[in-house]
């Protein structure tokens, strides 16, 4: 684990069973190779983070019916959707990027944000993050949902681009409503600015209004 930085790379539900086999094949109905490239471009930019200093930070998604609420229990009943990323088993394994010692991982039980679950926010403020670089899946539900919730409690959004796709909206969209609504940065990974706390641009002071001469 790096030293206290003020920039943190999250991966979101990079999981087999969102990206990876027969399940996430079936929900994504798009072409496979978009996954695969998102997963190939996530381990490139883990590789990155880790070179510059940046700590990476995993999250997890667990859908076991124990930990779905009734809302919850009724959407999957209504659309017919089984249980994602069960606990123990291979679909809730990570697939792609993986922690290294001494990275920390974080759980979300049937939820989509990250800062609904046991630890995360607290662990981002120890180590002084104000800065965070958004990869995983999907753009439009655990990506959008934790970004949104960081923008809402001061930090900065930087969402890699390469790194993420949607599942229900077309991916420029998603990131147009991102850049929009939250201020999110937009970029690849292999932009350096994809990993600078973003500054404020001080604003030209007004010059005083110098009375003309009598």
């Amino acid at each position: 684990m790096t030293g206290p930085t003020d920039t943190a790379l999250v991966l979101v539900d990079l999981q087999n069973d969102f990206c990876a086999g027969p399940v996430a094949r079936a929900r994504f109905g798009g072409d496979p190779a978009v996954l695969d490239a998102v997963v190939a471009a996530s381990v490139r930019a883990a590789e990155t983070a880790r070179a510059r200093g940046v700590e990476v930070v995993f999250v997890r998604f667990l859908g076991d019916p124990e930990h779905q609420g009734a809302g919850w229990r009724l959407r999957d009943q209504r659309l017919g959707k089984r249980p994602k990323c069960l606990e123990g088993s291979w679909g809730a394994e990570f697939h792609g990027p993986l922690p290294e010692p001494g990275e920390a991982v974080f759980t979300k039980r049937a939820c989509f944000d990250a800062f609904l679950g046991a630890g995360f926010e607290e662990h981002l403020r120890a180590r002084g993050a104000r800065h965070l670089v958004f990869a995983g899946l999907y753009a439009d539900v655990c990506v959008d949902s934790t970004a949104r919730t960081a923008f809402q409690k001061g930090f900065h959004v930087t969402v890699l681009s390469d790194c993420t796709t949607a599942l229900h909206l077309p991916d420029d969209a998603v990131l147009r409503f991102m850049r929009a609504v939250y201020g999110a940065r937009t970029v690849t990974a292999d932009d350096p600015t994809a990993w600078t706390v973003p500054a404020l641009v001080p604003e030209p002071k007004e010059e005083a209004c110098v009375p003309p001469p009598v």
